[in-house]
Parts: structure tokens; C-alpha cells; sequence
């Protein structure tokens, strides 16, 4: 009986790049890094290039650029990966710019044959193949010729016990007529893209054979750092919000708030979603602050991720000192374009770091705002999978979203995000004798019973109070009340 053929995925160590591939890139395979200019495919693959290059995992970089080598490395020695000591020693640099000036194919090919002989690297890469196809263009039997290099090329590089890469410009149309893209056993193309003053790289695995990658387009930011790759969130089956929540109903956690707990049931499921909404100034933020606070005297780090306000002007004296103190978290939103994967990324870095068991988002209006334009239009979508995420840890989320307050309708969230939390809780102003009174209600606890009344709460001092039940007025939560 035939045993199968095992194949070893190297690890590039790149952040995100190797979960999206599914476990990193299959050794001795031939990859195309495709995309449009400006898109990060040579920063990918010098990244790629020093992170796997050692004495005895030799690379070999061909580039087909005009300017000298050094000149093209000027900028990517600006990044932490860029090792001086490894050029000339486990990596060399090949300029085929002379070969390419009469555009013989032949000769290019014969050049890279010589080379790849004589250093015998493991890993061997062609930058940037957009030159080539120019040259081919410009060459009166350019098209015939070209489609016979690049099947040649192809053969060449699939045939050597390395593996190989080759870097090129494609648009859309030319990708789907261009015959390298059969002979790959792994495509990566990069975009980058404008909407109105944001600027979002994506990066998809088109293809990688052998094994299964993460499916879609997938955010990546290039830093001073690198570049580090946000795999989209992807709920798994049976991961779902509702499938977890039910099943530990019965562990309940305390909110921090007096008469609370016993308004939901016995306190909150461990692994709920929260959405607490109510108009500017209801308290919101208080409640979410109280959440917090609760978990750290009963040895429950938190995580908060504030949108609308630096987290000096948010959090009180008290959870001020916490943060200090190193027992909550603070998610720094300030970064402009800011993508959900990116935010969760950060959120499941911090609580597995902080082992933290409370999450509060603060709040869901300032997220939107905070996200660019590209990642707004699917909020709901990938707010839910976020969530489902978060809540699939066994962390229990708070959020808080901004209501704007009607006497005439009754909503529980302005996006209509209202589904994918598992709790619901609405602060909102009544009037009554010519003042604005705070009400609460909580409205569900996924299967779990909860009080109904409406109950009247102030703001102290020592946070939220809540008060007696609201009675002897009609019609509170529909419209204007009045004195029966």
C-alpha cells in the first residue's frame, strides 16, 4: 500500500500570513505573488525571504529592475526583519536587467538556470515579472515568445527542489488569460484600494494546493514593523452566539450594579453579548464601567475598547488606577481605518495575555466611525462574527450604542444589530412633573427569564442607583407619559 506523500509547510513567522495559508507555505511549491503596484508584494516576499533564509536554506533574489540592487534594497532596510548579515551570505541578489535590454527570453532563462545550478538555494524568487511582460510587448513577436517563457519558466521552477516565487503586476482581465496562473500551486494577490481619504490593503489566497487556507479577502497593514496580516473572523459551525450562550446559562455573573441582577434573572450568563442602548447621557458608559469594575474585586480581568473617548475622559479614578495597575486592558482605537479584524485581532492578543474574562466595547455608533469606509458597508456582518468570536473564548462582552431617544418608538439599536446580542438592557428619559427622569428596563435574556418592569435609576457619587418600579404612568416606552 502507498503511503502519502507528506508535505512540510514552512513557517514564515509573518503575523496572520501563516494562519491564512493554512499552516504555512508548502515546501518545494511554485507561488505567484500577484497584485497591483504599490500593493506590498516585495515587501511580502523580502519578508518571506528573511524570516525562512539561513547558512542552509539559501535564497536566491532575481530582479529584473533597471537601478542596482542596493538602490532597490534602499527601503526595505528600513524594516526590523532586513538582516545585513544574511545578503551574500544565505541570500544573493541577481540582477537580469542586461539580459532583458534585447529581450531575449532564452538568455533570461539560461541566466537564471546558471544561477539556480551554481547556488543551489532552497528558496528561490523573481521580481518583478510586470518588467518582462513590458519588454514582451515592446518585441515584434512579444506575445508568442512571452507565452513560451512563462510556460518555461514555470517548468523551470516547479521542476527544482526549492521553493520558488515570482512577483508580478497583473490587473483582473490579464490574471484570467495569463498562463502562469495555471501552473502555480499558490497564488496570493494583493489590492490596495481609495475610498474618499482611506486608503485598505487586502490580501487573498487564490489558491494553495495541498492544503485548505482561510477563504476571502483579509486586511493587512504594512507598519514599520512589516507587514502583519488580520485573517477574517469565520464563525465555525456550532460556534455560533445563541448555541453558547444557551449552554452555560446556568454560571451568572454580577454587574456591579445594585437591583441589576435580580432585573436580569440572577445576574448575566457567562458568555453573553450585552447591548446596553440609551440616548446621550443615560449612563451608558457608568453601566460599562460598573461591569468592569466588578470583575477586577472578584479577580476577573477586563479588556475595553473605547470609540467616542480617550479612556482618560472615560474611565472613573477608580478603574483609572486599574488600568495602571495592570488588571484592565485598554484597546488603543486612535489608529485611523481602522478594519473589525484588526480590532479583533488586538482584543484576542490582549485577553489571552491578561486572561481576561469581562470585555466592554464603548460603543458601537464611535466603532462604525472609527472603521473606513470599505468595512462599514458589511458592519453588521462582521460585528456579528466578531462577537461570535469573542463569546466562543467564554468571554462575556458588553457594548453600548448610542439610541436616540423618541416618546413615539421603541428601538433597541440603530444598525439593526439588535440580533446578535444575547441581552438586551435600554436606559431611557421619561418626563414627569417637568423634569427628565432615567429609566431601565431590560428587554431580553436569551433563554432566561427577566424581569419586566421599568425601574427608575439616578447617578451618584458611588455609580448607578437603582430605584423603585415605575408606576402610575401610562404609556412610558411608546409615548409621551402622563400622570394617571
Amino acid at each position: 500500500m502507498n503511503k502519502k506523500v507528506s508535505i512540510r509547510r514552512l513557517k514564515t513567522g509573518i503575523p496572520g500570513f501563516d494562519n491564512l495559508l493554512g499552516g504555512g507555505l508548502p515546501e518545494f511549491s511554485f507561488n505567484l505573488i500577484a497584485g497591483t503596484p504599490g500593493s506590498g508584494k516585495t515587501t511580502l516576499a523580502h519578508q518571506i525571504m528573511f524570516s525562512l533564509s539561513k547558512p542552509d536554506n539559501r535564497a536566491l533574489y532575481f530582479t529584473v529592475l533597471g537601478e542596482p540592487v542596493l538602490k532597490m534594497l534602499r527601503y526595505q532596510q528600513q524594516f526590523p526583519f532586513f538582516d545585513f548579515n544574511k545578503v551574500n551570505d544565505s541570500i544573493r541578489f541577481v540582477n537580469l536587467s542586461a539580459e532583458l535590454l534585447d529581450g531575449d527570453f532564452d538568455r533570461v532563462l539560461s541566466r537564471i538556470a546558471e544561477e539556480v545550478q551554481d547556488y543551489a538555494p532552497s528558496l528561490v524568487f523573481v521580481d518583478s515579472f510586470r518588467s518582462v511582460v513590458q519588454t514582451a510587448k515592446q518585441n515584434d513577436r512579444g506575445a508568442s515568445d512571452l507565452q513560451k517563457f512563462v510556460q518555461q519558466l514555470g517548468m523551470q521552477m516547479t521542476s527544482w527542489q526549492a521553493t520558488t516565487f515570482l512577483i508580478g503586476e497583473y490587473l483582473t482581465t490579464e490574471a484570467e488569460s495569463s498562463p502562469v496562473f495555471t501552473v502555480a500551486d499558490g497564488i496570493l494577490w494583493l489590492t490596495q484600494n481609495m475610498q474618499r481619504n482611506s486608503m485598505v490593503r487586502k490580501m487573498q489566497v487564490v489558491k494553495m494546493r495541498g492544503q485548505a487556507q482561510v477563504p476571502g479577502l483579509h486586511t493587512f497593514r504594512i507598519s514599520d514593523v512589516g507587514i502583519q496580516v488580520f485573517p477574517r473572523a469565520i464563525v465555525e459551525p456550532g460556534s455560533n452566539v445563541e448555541s453558547l450562550a444557551i449552554s452555560t446559562e446556568e454560571e451568572r455573573i454580577p454587574m456591579g450594579v445594585p437591583g441589576l441582577d435580580e432585573m436580569l434573572g440572577g445576574g448575566l450568563p457567562v458568555g453573553y453579548s450585552l447591548l446596553v442602548v440609551g440616548p446621550s447621557g443615560s449612563g451608558k458608559t457608568i453601566l460599562a464601567t460598573e461591569f468592569l469594575a466588578e470583575g477586577i474585586r472578584r479577580g476577573e480581568p477586563g479588556v475595553i475598547a473605547a470609540f467616542e473617548k480617550s479612556p482618560n475622559q472615560m474611565l472613573s479614578n477608580k478603574l483609572q488606577a486599574l488600568v495602571k495597575d495592570g488588571h484592565v486592558g485598554v484597546i488603543d482605537t486612535r489608529s485611523l481605518d481602522l478594519s473589525i479584524d484588526e480590532t479583533l485581532h488586538d482584543l484576542i492578543e490582549m485577553i489571552t495575555r491578561m486572561k481576561a474574562k469581562r470585555v466592554v466595547i464603548d460603543s458601537l455608533s464611535g466603532f462604525e466611525l472609527a472603521l473606513a469606509p470599505e468595512f462599514s458597508d458589511d458592519f453588521r456582518g462582521s460585528l456579528y462574527r466578531m462577537i461570535a468570536n469573542l463569546t466562543g473564548m467564554g468571554v462575556t462582552v458588553l457594548m453600548t450604542s448610542e439610541l436616540e431617544d423618541r416618546y413615539n418608538d421603541l428601538r433597541f439599536s440603530p444598525y439593526g444589530s439588535a440580533f446578535l446580542a444575547d441581552a438586551i438592557v435600554v436606559q431611557r428619559y421619561v418626563e414627569i412633573a417637568g423634569q427628565f427622569k432615567r429609566v431601565i428596563s431590560v428587554v431580553k435574556v436569551r433563554g432566561s427569564q427577566h424581569s419586566k418592569d421599568i425601574r427608575f435609576f439616578d447617578i451618584s457619587d458611588e455609580g448607578i442607583v437603582i430605584g423603585e418600579t415605575l408606576s402610575g404612568y401610562a404609556g412610558i416606552m411608546s409615548g409621551r407619559p402622563t400622570v394617571s
